[in-house]
């Protein structure tokens, strides 16, 4: 069984990953910012945390396909 903390999780998590998809960076960043406040080590979070201000600083073409290609090591 998932606990009601969990599905929280999943929840924002999900929704900060549509609006990372739809390009809207900045929203994003705040639910990937409220995963945390839920489960603070969420790996994943913290790596679209980083993703979007980078995106958001250099946004990626109209037709991006919301893949993240890495440029350095």
């Amino acid at each position: 069984m998932v606990s009601e903390e969990t599905k929280k999780l999943l929840d924002v998590y999900h929704k900060g990953l549509q609006l990372y998809r739809e390009h809207k960076f900045e929203e994003a960043i705040k639910y990937f910012r409220k995963a945390l406040e839920i489960k603070p080590d969420d790996g994943p979070s913290k790596l679209y945390v980083e993703r979007c201000e980078m995106l958001a600083k250099n946004p990626p073409p109209p037709n991006w396909d919301g893949v993240f290609t890495m440029t350095t090591k």
